[in-house]
């Protein structure tokens, strides 16, 4: 069986940023923790999904997406310097939850969430970056299909209402997983489609 629309699929994978000598290991789903989703579905990044098309149970595949079919370039534009009290919960400021490095699920006016990662606590004011944290870095996969198959009303259900989780990652798991191996393991921070 290939993959085509609306087959389970599960894939183990190395994924790697960077360029010859300088590439860094990001992520790695295994054979014992593997990528499962449902193609087709919109839980992968399109350009991730469209590589894979047509392959069978036990095929390999090696490609690279660059940013602009992946997460984009970097923006500087998406730098922003918050007023502390935005942070606030029952009037008391979080500063071991709002620390430089963590990872804070937001909302904006609209009601559109995402993620920002703080950079650094200033004294009124939070430098927040919500730049993925794969924008402006092109994703180099090797991996192997492990399995693929007619999906069921099960793995339908369960894999179409886990799209994304907190960190704009494709993975199955809550607003934690970019920073808690506990979650999903392997599609921690981008989860390939990550």
């Amino acid at each position: 069986m290939n993959i085509t629309a609306n087959k389970f699929v599960s894939v183990s994978y190395d994924l790697n940023v960077g360029e010859g000598e300088d590439r860094e290991l990001m992520e790695q789903a295994t054979a014992e923790r593997p990528l499962k989703f449902i193609y087709g579905l919109g839980a992968m990044l399109p350009a991730f999904e469209s590589r894979l098309s047509g392959l069978a149970k036990g095929e390999t595949f090696r490609f690279s997406l660059s940013p602009e079919n992946a997460y984009g370039e970097y923006e500087e534009g998406n730098l922003l310097e918050l007023p502390k009290n935005v942070f606030e919960v029952d009037g008391r400021f979080d500063d071991a939850f709002i620390s430089e490095g963590n990872t804070v699920p937001m909302m904006t006016a609209d009601g559109q969430q995402l993620n920002g990662s703080v950079l650094e606590v200033r004294g009124d004011t939070v430098l927040m970056d919500f730049n993925h944290p794969l924008a402006g870095e092109t994703l180099h996969f090797d991996g192997k299909v492990l399995d693929v198959h007619e999906a069921t009303a099960g793995e339908i259900a369960e894999l179409s209402t886990s799209v994304h989780g907190g960190c704009g990652c494709h993975c199955n798991c809550d607003d934690n997983c970019c920073n808690d191996d506990s979650c999903c393991g392997s599609e921690q921070k981008c989860g390939c489609g990550c």
